[in-house]
């Protein structure tokens, strides 16, 4: 036997004679490691003469195969047995309580939507949808918002490229859901008592801006409608949704091209904690005053584009963001957030899988 087989004979048996999986990798260092007994035989291969090395080099590189099949072999014997031991040995109590699953949680937009609809059915309100990729003239030109008008401005718009220079329309992510105001005019006969939440674009981005969030407006058309509607309309429904009586409004003369006389809405609210408490009178010690949503009586022009007489319709309209309605009543002060998908920041909020608001549970039970 010559002094391979010997080595080969003597480190195969340590091998099989290894008792855990330490002990075998131990082995396995000895024998291949950087500082390895074979390994400092494949070494000794370079400093041989041709002659040498064709006679001696294929013991050793048998050596290595051997050693290294001799390790996998006792590897899996010794991992296999550890299994089966384990297995004999675990077991299952059938009758100890299941562990928590994790879930999913209802998002703050999509609870505030399902408040809105709530709010607003109780008040007659029918809720309606349009499309997200509109046409310049529903999104501008219908509202009062000609090519060359500068209001156009106001907006930074999302346009589609141009399909060719025969296009009628200049496609876009609309910038607002007024779309469906315009829509429903035209394809549905008054009175009308809409409100339009949905998805809206906007090329801006900061703490409480996200180029796309979310929006609802609401539309009423009827014969002898005035302000006094509107802010009875707007009082109701944020005295439901922030369930407090003690909400005041504050209405600001403002401009909008689809609305003639127009109006910015502040209400009051405190700071409280280092979070706004929406409620109060802003000119009471203590309080403020803050903008929250534009309203006002709809166009005659606006009303005239939708085929409908402006001498016998009147209505008024209204929008505000839906992220920031929830951002004020559940205490958010980042937009941005909203985006992250994060259900612990969900969970912190209180947020649950079966948070479903109706009016008669109470919109925050």
């Amino acid at each position: 036997m010559s002094d391979y087989q010997a080595m080969q004979a003597e480190l195969t048996g340590a091998i099989e004679a290894a008792t855990d999986v330490g002990a075998l990798e131990a082995l396995r260092v000895a024998a291949l490691g950087k500082a390895g007994s074979v390994t400092g035989l494949l070494k000794t291969l370079g400093g041989m003469t041709p002659e040498e090395r064709q006679t001696v080099g294929p013991q050793i590189h048998t050596l290595r195969e051997a050693v290294t099949a001799a390790l996998a072999d006792r590897k899996d014997a010794l991992e296999g047995a550890a299994l089966e031991a384990k297995l004999a040995n675990e077991r299952l109590d059938m009758t100890l309580p299941a562990g928590a699953a994790a879930r999913g949680s209802v998002h703050p937009v999509s609870q505030v939507m399902d408040e809105l609809a709530e709010i607003f059915a109780d008040m007659g309100f029918a809720v309606a949808t349009g499309p997200e990729i509109e046409d310049d003239w529903h999104n501008f030109t219908a509202l009062n918002i000609p090519e060359t008008h500068p209001a156009r401005a106001m907006h930074d718009t999302f346009y589609f490229p141009e399909v060719g220079e025969g296009s009628a329309q200049r496609m876009l992510l609309r910038t607002h859901t007024s779309p469906v105001q315009i829509r429903t005019m035209m394809e549905k006969e008054p009175p009308i008592r809409i409100i339009a939440p949905g998805r809206v674009y906007r090329s801006d981005s900061d703490a409480t801006h996200t180029p796309m969030f979310h929006q609802v407006e609401g539309l009423v058309i009827d014969r002898g409608i005035h302000m006094g509607h509107l802010k009875w309309t707007l009082e109701t429904f944020l005295k439901a949704y922030f369930e407090r009586d003690d909400i005041v409004l504050r209405l600001r003369p403002s401009y909008f091209p689809f609305t003639e006389p127009s109006a910015e809405v502040d209400v009051g609210y405190k700071q409280e904690k280092g979070r706004r408490i929406v409620g109060g009178n802003g000119d009471d010690e203590g309080h403020a005053w803050m903008e929250l949503l534009g309203s006002g009586m709809v166009n005659r022009r606006v009303i005239a584009n939708c085929g409908l007489d402006p001498d016998v319709w009147q209505g008024f309209a209204f929008g505000v963001g839906v992220d920031r309605l929830a951002m004020l009543k559940y205490g958010m002060d980042d937009l941005r957030a909203f985006f992250d998908g994060d259900l612990r920041w969900l969970s912190h909020y209180g947020f649950g899988a079966l948070s479903v608001p109706t009016l008669s549970g109470g919109i925050s039970a």
